[in-house]
């Protein structure tokens, strides 16, 4: 009884991305330093049960508590945003500058959350740096996940930039589709199913997010990783996002609008917008 329609679904989105468009600088950097920082903890998570177990597949399934989190507290993520304020500019309901502007300042937000995240995890691994990465451990298996994202590539030169591109889109293909199956249904328990099934999916196979690596990267290169920045934005951060924008327009935000055609008068049910609405200005 508490499905909501794919077409009502995308009319939620689309509402969801109009408020969003709205939201003041300070809301956007809070929500996304919040989001970063979050799916940070899920990722040191993931990478603690895959090496506590020895099996990689524990990591998949513990990682998308951080995206429910995310998901039921109304959080800007730039990676769900790409296809929410797509749709809602689609439907005509916020302008294609309010669309880059939410982006802009939710990535920014997510970078240094994730950032900050990282620096506390390395301080409290390392006893602010007066323990030695020990083989086995987590840290140095985020220092070798650090080097594999970044200097992995750079041996395949533009092949290995085309393969971090793809990975991208077809990593954010699936949290584009967690985000909108959240929206699939009006009851807690049912919305965390939604987003968790597609996020278990892209973690487990491996592909690119770029807010992952906003946390990944840096918290390698604060351990020891061999690293430089421009490895970080040269070899993944810049491809990434770039796949992460494409896949979430291609492969949702487009095809969603285009079978559904949400309208511009359609409105949400009650319940499902309360990702700001106190935060949009009203002049």
């Amino acid at each position: 009884m508490d499905y909501v329609k794919p077409i009502d679904m995308v009319a939620n989105m689309a509402e969801s991305g109009a408020i969003r468009a709205k939201l003041s600088i300070s809301d956007m950097l809070v929500r996304g330093m919040m989001a970063g920082a979050l799916l940070g903890i899920a990722t040191s998570l993931a990478v603690t049960g895959a090496v506590q177990t020895g099996v990689a597949f524990a990591g998949a399934i513990v990682f998308p508590v951080g995206f429910v989190m995310i998901v039921s507290l109304g959080l800007e993520l730039v990676t769900g945003n790409y296809a929410i304020l797509a749709v809602a500019s689609f439907a005509k309901k916020c302008t294609w500058a309010e669309v880059n502007r939410n982006w802009f300042w939710g990535f920014i937000g997510n970078l240094i959350g994730s950032v900050l995240y990282a620096l506390l995890l390395v301080i409290a691994l390392t006893n602010t740096w007066h323990l030695a990465v020990a083989p086995g451990t987590i840290a140095q298996r985020i220092i070798d996940i650090a080097q594999l994202k970044t200097t992995g590539y750079e041996p395949f030169g533009a092949a290995g930039l085309l393969s971090c591109f793809i990975k991208g889109m077809l990593c954010n293909w699936m949290v584009c589709l967690g985000v909108t199956m959240s929206m699939m249904s009006t009851s807690t328990l049912g919305k965390l199913f939604g987003a968790w099934l597609p996020i278990f999916i892209f973690f487990a196979q491996g592909f690119e997010h770029a807010v992952v690596n906003m946390f990944l990267i840096p918290a390698g290169m604060m351990l020891g990783a061999k690293v430089t920045l421009a490895d970080w934005w040269l070899w993944n951060q810049i491809p990434v996002t770039l796949g992460n924008l494409a896949g979430g327009l291609l492969f949702i935000a487009v095809p969603w609008f285009l079978t559904f055609h949400p309208a511009s008068g359609a409105k949400a049910p009650e319940g499902d917008l309360d990702v700001g609405a106190s935060s949009v200005p009203t002049n």
